[in-house]
C-alpha cells in the first residue's frame, strides 16, 4: 500500500498532535477513526522516529499490525516522545525542533538460510528491515538503519548486539524475518 502525499501529511500531523496532546495530558491523542479516510483505518504496523537536530530522540513501533493505521501512529508517536527508555520524556521546549518520521511496515516474511554467511548474502541493503529472534529475545532494525550501517555484516553485528548477543554470536536456532517500509516525514 502506497500512501498519497496528502495521507502522509495527515499522519505526520496526527503524530505531532498526539505528542502535543501528551505534553498537555500525559496521554496519547485518541484517534477518532471516523474522521479518517479508509486507507488510514486499515490495520497496519508502524514505527514513529523522532529526531532533534539530526540526532535520534525516540523511536517506538509495532512489528505486527494490530490496530488501525491512524491509531497506531498516534500511540507510537506518544510512546516515542514519552516512553522510549533510552531518553527522558520529551519536554515542551523540544517540540519546535522535533522532526517526525513515520515508517509503515509491510508484513514480515520468514527468511530461510543455512548459515550466517547465507543470511548475509540474502540481505538487501537499504531495502530490508530485519527482525532477529532467538528464544524470547527479539529486535529489529528499520531499513533506514542501513544509512548508518551500510554493510550487511556490520548491520547484522549491530542488530545482534541490540538483541542482547555479542556481535560474533551465531546459533542454528536464530530466526530472521524481513520487511520493507514506506517511510516519510
Amino acid at each position: 500500500m502506497s500512501l498519497t502525499e496528502t495521507l502522509q501529511n495527515e499522519l505526520l500531523a496526527l503524530a505531532r498532535q498526539s505528542i502535543e496532546h501528551g505534553l498537555q495530558t500525559g496521554r496519547p491523542l485518541p484517534a477518532k477513526l471516523d474522521d479518517y479516510p479508509e486507507e488510514l483505518r486499515q490495520t497496519r504496523a508502524t514505527f514513529v522516529t523522532l529526531e532533534r537536530n539530526g540526532q535520534l530522540r525516540g523511536c517506538i513501533g509495532m512489528l505486527e499490525a494490530l490496530r488501525p493505521l491512524a491509531e497506531d501512529v498516534a500511540e507510537n508517536a506518544f510512546a516515542a516522545a514519552f516512553r522510549d527508555p533510552r531518553f527522558p520524556p520529551l519536554a515542551a521546549g523540544e517540540l519546535a525542533d522535533l522532526d517526525v518520521h513515520i515508517s509503515v511496515l509491510s508484513p514480515a516474511a520468514a527468511m530461510t538460510f543455512a548459515s550466517e554467511a547465507d543470511l548475509l548474502a540474502q540481505l538487501r541493503p537499504g531495502v530490508d528491515g530485519i527482525i532477529l529472534q532467538e528464544g524470547h529475545r527479539r529486535g529489529t532494525f528499520l531499513p533506514s538503519v542501513w544509512e548508518d550501517l551500510p554493510h550487511p555484516k556490520q548491520f547484522l553485528q549491530h542488530l545482534k548486539q541490540k538483541v542482547g548477543f555479542p556481535a560474533s554470536y551465531w546459533s542454528d536456532t536464530i530466526q530472521a524475518y524481513r520487511y520493507t517500509t514506506e517511510m516519510f516525514g
